[in-house]
C-alpha cells in the first residue's frame, strides 16, 4: 500500500513539475515576444526610410516588381540580355545619357545601365516631372509609342518617356532621369534598398 502511494505521489510530482515547466516556458515566450518584435522596424519607421530587403532571384527575366520605400514605389527590373542591348545607341535621343546630373543617382549608377549589376535596375517609380507613376512598357515599337521606341517607361500624365535604364528622352516634360535610390547587395540573391554600397 505504501509503495502504491509513493508511486502515485512520485507520478503526481513529475506531472506537476512538467506542467509547471510548460506553463513557465509559455509565459516566458509570451512575455518575450513583444520584446523580440520590438527589434523589427515599425510601419512608421519603414515609411520613414527603414531599408527594404528584396530576393532578386525570384524575379523572372524581363519582369519587374514594385516595393515601397519611404512611401514611394521602387521598381526592381530584371533585364534580359536583349533589353540591355537596346540601351546602346540611344544617346542621341536622351537628355542625360551619361547620368551627369549627380543628384539623381549614386556614383555606382553612373553608367549606361545605371546600376551596380547590369541585369538589375533599381529605380524610384515616379516621373521627375510632377511625380506621376509611369507605366512599364518593355516591348519595342508598339503602335501607340512608335517604331523608335526601344522599351522603357511611359508617363501617361504628360507623355514623358524613359528608357529601360530610367534615362529620360529629350523633348518631354520630365527634366531628369528617374531617381536611383541608395541600395546594395547583401549576397548574390539579396539586395537592400535604403542603404548605400557598391559591392556586386
Amino acid at each position: 500500500m505504501s509503495t502504491l502511494t509513493d508511486n502515485t505521489d512520485a507520478m503526481r510530482r513529475r506531472f506537476l513539475t512538467a506542467s509547471t515547466a510548460v506553463v513557465g516556458a509559455t509565459g516566458v515566450a509570451a512575455a518575450g515576444w513583444p520584446f523580440i518584435a520590438s527589434w523589427q522596424p515599425s510601419e512608421r519607421a519603414r515609411a520613414a526610410g527603414a531599408p527594404v530587403v528584396v530576393d532578386v532571384s525570384k524575379i523572372e527575366p524581363g519582369a519587374q516588381i514594385t516595393m515601397e520605400w519611404r512611401g514611394k514605389p521602387v521598381w526592381v527590373l530584371r533585364r534580359t540580355r536583349e533589353m540591355l542591348d537596346r540601351l546602346s545607341g540611344l544617346d542621341g535621343q536622351l537628355r542625360d545619357p551619361a547620368s551627369n546630373v549627380t543628384s539623381q543617382q549614386p556614383a555606382y549608377a553612373r553608367n549606361v545601365h545605371r546600376s551596380i549589376r547590369p541585369e538589375y535596375l533599381v529605380a524610384v517609380g515616379l516621373c521627375t516631372h510632377l511625380g506621376c507613376v509611369p507605366t512599364f512598357r518593355p516591348e519595342p515599337a508598339p503602335a501607340d509609342l512608335g517604331p523608335a521606341w526601344a522599351g522603357g517607361y511611359f508617363c501617361p500624365c504628360h507623355g514623358s518617356r524613359f528608357d529601360l535604364a530610367g534615362r529620360v528622352y529629350t523633348g518631354v516634360p520630365a527634366p531628369t532621369n528617374l531617381l536611383i535610390p541608395p541600395y546594395r547587395y547583401l549576397d548574390e540573391r539579396t539586395l537592400e534598398i535604403g542603404r548605400d554600397g557598391n559591392s556586386a
